[in-house]
């Protein structure tokens, strides 16, 4: 239960229950990015009453990961507030905080009223969720999870949302192409706070096999003073390290460690509002490259990220490299469309039909009108309109419900010109269906747009 129900998440859209259930409740609540901020405590307790019967905090926290940039790559929720920070300060209780979609959060639930994803019952039967999202961009990529389940645990980084989608295009196109061709798009990690990842064979071990290990390094510079002395600037740092607990580390490694690190003379945080900038003093005469590569040695300054893909794939937890990873979004996606494009065509007939019944109404007007006045009730008017205008019962209660302006010239061209669209809006969807290139031109086009715009 808790590898497949809880901690892992789902290979397809990349999201945990959990943040599923956190997103469809406020896309029901209508907190959609034109729409002002509702407090968290609202969407909390909606989630939690409707969907996910779990404790608050939990459902809280996850929340308020998804609203923090130093943590998703694309943060599907816009927070107003206190949402922690990157020195590891925890969000504001959720009374205060409040919240709304992102914008490409409504990425995530494009079509999803259009029966593009299977629904289930939530816990006490009384309504539906989605069992996942459509999820129109590789969001398990971009944004990447982590997760301990029992005995099996994910992590999977974050990467850069142009790249995937380049990448998966470029699978689609190319459904035998190799990892390397793969890795031309995407490069390897992109990790919100920056960093730099030192030499590339973790990393291609990480994306065949689905586990690996890659050195992340912060980002650095030298300032060279007008007294003669040095310091090293911190600009990045790596992935989850939090600046104020690798400074305290650095200041005890000054104290134990003095034939090192007896030339630094300072260590504080200048971070701002600007951005991350953490400053190590050196004395002068101090041979700053050798301090620089003992810090990435000893502090925080550099750590190992283990790579470890693993997500629920054909409804059990699957190690995946980067291509099978790939292989399941796609096909994601072709049933999406799929069911969305059978959707339209379903909504389509019904309108072409109503419509067909329309015109022979209004061609046969005086003849209609007669009938309905001569008849006594609502009930022998359609019998005697379908028996005699041989047509259906669903446009004979078009013909029922029509307005009396919708008889005037202007409106019959009208329905003339909107039964030609229907028809052709019918052929074009037909033709989508019946052909997997068109099929993918449509996928690949709505991706590309996303990358556009985001």
């Amino acid at each position: 239960s808790v590898i497949v129900g809880r901690a892992l998440p789902d290979v397809r859209d990349g999201l945990k229950p959990v943040h599923r259930r956190i997103i469809y409740s406020m896309i029901e609540l209508g907190i959609t990015p034109d729409k002002a901020h509702k407090k968290c405590a609202r969407i909390v307790g909606d989630t939690m009453g409707k969907y996910h019967p779990h404790g608050d905090t939990s459902i809280y926290d996850a929340l308020a990961r998804m609203a923090q940039d130093f943590s998703m790559n694309v943060p599907l929720i816009d927070g107003q507030g206190n949402f922690g920070s990157i020195d590891g300060d925890g969000p504001a209780a959720m009374r205060y905080t409040e919240a709304r979609l992102a914008p490409i959060a409504l990425e995530m639930l494009r079509d999803l009223d259009k029966d593009t994803v299977p629904f289930q019952l939530n816990f006490d039967d009384s309504q539906k969720e989605p069992v996942l999202l459509p999820a129109r961009f590789p969001n398990l990529l971009v944004n990447g999870s982590t997760g301990i389940a029992v005995g099996i645990a994910t992590n999977i980084p974050p990467h850069n949302l142009g790249e995937c989608i380049e990448g998966t295009v470029y699978r689609m196109q190319h459904p035998d192409c190799t990892l390397e061709e793969v890795m031309k798009y995407i490069k390897g990690p992109d990790f919100p706070t920056g960093g730099v990842i030192l030499g590339k064979d973790g990393l291609k071990e990480a994306y065949l096999t689905g586990k690996g290990k890659i050195t992340l390094r912060a980002k650095t510079e030298l300032e060279h003073l007008k007294n003669g002395k040095t310091r090293i600037v911190i600009t990045e740092l790596p992935y989850e390290i939090r600046e104020s607990a690798m400074l305290k580390k650095i200041q005890v490694l000054r104290m134990t460690k003095k034939e090192m690190f007896g030339g630094i003379t300072d260590v504080r945080s200048e971070t701002d509002r600007t951005g991350i900038r953490a400053v190590i003093e050196l004395k002068s005469g101090v041979d700053a490259e050798k301090v620089l590569d003992c810090l990435f040695k000893y502090s925080d300054m550099q750590i190992t990220y283990g790579i470890n893909m693993m997500a629920i794939a054909d409804g059990q937890p699957k190690l995946l490299g980067l291509l099978s990873l790939l292989d399941y979004y796609i096909a994601h996606q072709r049933r999406v469309v799929t069911n969305r494009v059978n959707f339209d065509i379903e909504q389509a007939q019904e309108k072409e039909h109503k419509l067909a019944g329309l015109i022979i109404a209004v061609t046969n007007i005086d003849l209609v009108i007669q009938i309905i006045r001569s008849s006594a009730n609502t009930k022998e008017a359609k019998s005697r309109l379908m028996e005699e205008l041989s047509i259906t019962g669903v446009q004979a209660q078009a013909i029922l419900d029509l307005r009396l302006a919708r008889l005037t010239q202007l409106e019959v061209d009208t329905l003339q010109k909107e039964y030609a669209q229907v028809v052709a809006l019918l052929a074009e969807l037909n033709e989508i269906l019946a052909s997997p290139g068109k099929l993918d031109g449509v996928i690949i086009g709505e991706m590309q747009e996303i990358r556009s715009k985001f």
